[in-house]
């Protein structure tokens, strides 16, 4: 599977008004093209945004999908908005029989409770030395 990110405009109704803008990041997960820290930091960094994160994977990739998601929602970067499990033919030659496999799309949007003091400790320890006070 390919490391492809696509974006989808999407307006939602809230309280009879359309909210202009709200973007769905579709990030594909691969078991084996890139390590997870870097669907990871993709997502936070999506998220951060203020961006909707769907992490969507086939197979083996599953599990990296799962734990992802686990841990933004673990640190308060994240929460659960959608997920969808579904399964999809796919082939290995072009002429041999389809081989059904399980498919997951993980919905993620930003948590009301992420502060920048939140956003500034996980990217660094810059952000750590910029917010200390000296006190004589």
């Amino acid at each position: 599977m390919e490391t492809t990110v696509s974006a989808e405009s999407k307006k939602e109704k809230i309280n009879g008004e359309e909210e202009k803008g709200k973007k769905i990041i579709r990030i594909q997960v691969s078991k084996t093209k890139k390590p997870l820290f870097f669907y990871l930091k993709l997502a936070k960094k999506y998220i951060k945004q203020g961006n909707d994160v769907e992490l969507c994977a086939l197979g083996m990739a599953i599990p990296t999908v799962v734990i992802i998601s686990e841990i933004l929602k673990s640190n308060g970067w994240a929460i659960d908005k959608n997920i969808m499990t579904s399964t999809v033919n796919a082939k290995e030659d072009k002429e041999g029989r389809g081989i059904p496999k399980a498919k997951i799309g993980i919905l993620l949007g930003k948590a009301a409770d992420v502060d920048e003091s939140t956003v500034a400790a996980s990217w660094g320890k810059d952000a750590d030395r910029s917010n200390r006070v000296v006190t004589e």
